[in-house]
């Protein structure tokens, strides 16, 4: 266990049982993204990491795995594609309805356009995701510890009754041998 209470063992153990179920379909792994946040450099290391493989036919699609934050007690285990970039369904939608038709010329063109934004969104979509996946811990972590100090504020009142019950018994039966030795005499 390390000062800031992370098992760095945990995080090998989730990797090691991935790898032994989805081996073939892991290129590598990442550890300490997530830890005490991941800076704006860090996260465009990792996307540029990610289009070099990408571009030199490394694989076909990448996708992130994470949690998605719904609420303290409930993560949504979330799994986007990054690469290729999927559009959002809403945006799906209205290009099937025909309002995504209308023509525009576009000053650089639009391949210098992509060629910036493209890497710019992927290191978003990292950074979001790891936003989302650091927010459902700290809300697992919080629920967790709710319910122990919950779970140990029983097992208190439990050990604190059966106490005051067997000091009861053992005060009755001391006045007890005090009366029987009272009536003998």
């Amino acid at each position: 266990m390390r000062e800031d209470g992370e098992d760095p063992d945990r995080r090998r153990k989730g990797r090691d049982s991935l790898r032994r179920d989805y081996g073939r379909l892991i290129h590598d792994s990442l550890t300490e993204i997530g830890r005490r946040g991941c800076r704006s450099r860090r996260r465009r290391d990792i996307s540029a990491r990610i289009l070099a493989l990408f571009d030199s036919g490394e694989f076909d699609v990448c996708t992130i795995v994470f949690n998605r934050f719904r609420s303290a007690m409930t993560q949504i285990v979330t799994a986007q594609q990054l690469i290729p970039f999927a559009p959002p369904a809403a945006a799906a939608d209205a290009a099937a309805a025909g309002l995504a038709g209308a023509v525009y010329e576009f000053e650089p063109s639009e391949e210098e356009i992509l060629a910036e934004l493209l890497p710019n969104n992927l290191a978003v979509q990292i950074y979001t995701a790891l936003l989302e996946n650091a927010a459902s811990e700290q809300g697992a972590r919080m629920t967790a510890m709710d319910n122990a100090t919950r779970n140990a504020g029983d097992m208190i009142d439990r050990l604190t009754m059966n106490y005051n019950r067997t000091r009861q018994a053992v005060i009755t039966k001391e006045l007890i041998e005090i009366i029987s030795g009272a009536e003998a005499l």
